[in-house]
């Protein structure tokens, strides 16, 4: 296929200051996309107080909701609608569906250019505490990305466990495509934890185990805590450190303490992205529980990072590590995962083996090569969107509607 300067526009809910795997997705294909030449344009929420370092990116208002830590974008903005047509777009790329994958649409059909979105995450499993029927909202979700997907010209899955449950759910066969994140090798592989360890005062003879990601309920972590605990009962050495903030914070922090291992424990919080290397190479094991990714990118990060990993072994996850190659995969129990992490403290043959195997698994989500896959995506879609191809009615009934006719039918 000829390759051509493309015009690439990345509409996402979230952007810097904001860090998340969508986040960090973006980032890693924005800076390789422009390494390639192409050139590439931010939609996002709005972000006061912070000040943007890097060229073309365009905000929307947002409105901050304190208690989620996450900003609700609004998108609409009379200057981005004046300014959209002079970029001359080649293709828009959505990372939600709604808010701001709603506006994508709609911009790529006033345009008449194509629509690629990326299914980054299970949103039927983040329903659990919305305090409504969770049956109900699985359905309107379910149904509003039916409707949404039919709109796309292509549709990329982060692993093949998510190519998988579209293809099932939603019978899309084609125009779906497992294009994971890539990750830039040469950040992890030039970083060093020695002043980490030294910040953090921890000793030689510690053996520090690392996880990250947003402290809330999906993602696990007071599971990880109890089989912590277990650990730590055997293994005096032992501390654990968790980088991320949320939600549930507080309450992890009271479990560690009943748990009676608080001040082994030790909450860091947010880190700027470019310090998470040198983090996670300070770090001697990582260990995840999250049972709700579509990737693993911050598995494969710490892969990259030379750790070995223990993890419950889920979509995602599974999607990344090779039980007994790269990793150890365990069942979703305390127990089960407290075992994995003492087999590994207990066999330094096995951490060596595992270590070597991280490594290679890295190198094949390498960013340069996996960017190159999704240029190529681009131009299909634009060729599929001039012969008229996936092209669909637009079907799409404001969420209300959806929820309305599901309450409707349960009466």
């Amino acid at each position: 296929m000829t390759q051509s300067r493309l015009h690439i526009a990345h509409f996402t809910n979230t952007y810097l200051p904001v860090m998340s795997g969508v986040v960090r997705s973006i980032c890693s294909f924005r800076q390789a996309q422009e390494a390639l030449g192409h050139n590439v344009f931010i939609f996002g929420q709005e972000a006061r107080n912070f000040v943007d370092e890097e060229p073309f990116v365009f905000r929307y208002p947002a409105l901050n909701i304190p208690l989620r830590n996450y900003p609700a974008t609004i998108p609409y903005s009379p200057f981005i609608d004046w300014v959209l047509p002079i970029l001359k777009l080649d293709v828009i790329h959505a990372h939600h569906p709604t808010p701001m994958g709603n506006a994508a649409s709609d911009k790529a059909e006033k345009l008449g250019v194509p629509l690629v979105f990326t299914h980054h995450t299970r949103y039927q499993e983040y329903v659990q505490n919305w305090g409504v029927s969770e049956d109900l909202v699985k359905d309107v979700i379910e149904r509003q990305l039916a409707d949404y997907m039919q709109k796309c010209q292509h549709i990329i899955a982060p692993s093949p466990s998510i190519k998988r449950m579209i293809a099932e759910t939603y019978g899309i066969q084609d125009r779906l495509t497992v294009l994971p994140t890539g990750i830039d090798l040469s950040a992890w592989q030039a970083a060093d934890g020695q002043d980490i360890r030294q910040a953090r005062r921890w000793g030689a003879e510690d053996k520090v185990i690392i996880s990250i990601g947003r402290l809330a309920s999906e993602k696990n972590f007071a599971l990880l805590l109890e089989a912590v605990a277990a650990v730590m009962k055997q293994h005096a050495q032992v501390r654990l450190a968790l980088i991320g903030d949320g939600p549930d914070r507080k309450e992890l922090e009271e479990l560690a303490n009943r748990l009676g291992i608080g001040a082994r424990v030790e909450f860091v919080g947010l880190v700027p992205y470019e310090d998470v290397p040198r983090y996670l190479k300070a770090a001697d094991i990582f260990s995840f529980a999250s049972t709700t990714e579509t990737q693993g990118l911050v598995t494969l990060e710490a892969m990259a990072a030379d750790l070995p990993v223990v993890a419950v072994e889920a979509t995602g996850t599974s999607d990344i590590v090779a039980h007994e190659v790269d990793g150890l995969l365990t069942t979703n129990h305390s127990q089960a995962l407290a075992a994995g992490i003492a087999r590994l403290l207990q066999d330094p043959a096995l951490e060596g083996r595992l270590r070597e195997g991280a490594m290679a698994k890295a190198q094949a989500y390498e960013i340069g090569n996996v960017t190159g896959q999704l240029i190529d995506i681009y131009h299909q879609a634009v060729a599929d969107k001039k012969a008229g191809r996936y092209v669909a009615a637009d079907r799409r009934r404001p969420i209300f509607q959806v929820a309305w006719e599901k309450l409707f039918e349960k009466s």
